[in-house]
């Protein structure tokens, strides 16, 4: 809810929709309050960057791949650039490609081994792995089919259209 109506340009309420989400646990929240701190949205602007950092880390810990991401990103403007390397490592295992990039960086200034980086990408594409599945594979096939069978019907009929014209 606190999405919806933030894209619908009501920050307050999603403010307050996220708080109460993150009381009760939920990642994605906390990751939407670190933004909204960061940013500044319908609060101050969180300047020594405590109450930013917390719902970052709550939502990293959480396992929340973005969260995990900018809190490497967060670790390498304070200049803890091995803290930042395990972040980015952490949520490359998450399926985040970001954090391939950066620890891809990160080697060419000699920061992180290829061996690291190895692992990092083995564990990148294990999670890539694990979001397929025969039901999602099913379902693009019968997209597909679906999209054939209606190109068929316009090519044969010209009172069948997929435009509204």
């Amino acid at each position: 809810m606190g999405v919806k109506i933030c894209g619908e340009g009501d920050h307050d309420g999603a403010f307050k929709y996220y708080t109460k989400a993150a009381a009760l646990g939920n990642i994605s929240a906390h990751f939407n309050l670190s933004l909204m701190y960061r940013n500044g949205q319908c609060i101050k602007k969180d300047k020594k960057k405590e109450i930013y950092k917390f719902h970052l880390e709550e939502a990293a810990i959480g396992g929340h791949p973005i969260a995990r991401n900018n809190l490497a990103c967060q670790e390498e403007e304070d200049g803890r650039l091995d803290r930042a390397v395990k972040h980015w490592v952490i949520a490359a295992n998450l399926g985040n490609d970001v954090s391939l990039r950066s620890l891809r960086k990160f080697i060419k200034k000699g920061l992180v081994g290829k061996e690291e980086y190895a692992s990092a990408l083995c564990g990148y594409q294990t999670a890539v792995d694990a979001t397929k599945s025969h039901q999602r594979e099913l379902a693009e096939s019968f997209r597909l089919c679906v999209r054939k069978s209606l190109l068929k019907l316009n090519n044969m009929s010209p009172s069948y259209s997929t435009n509204n014209n």
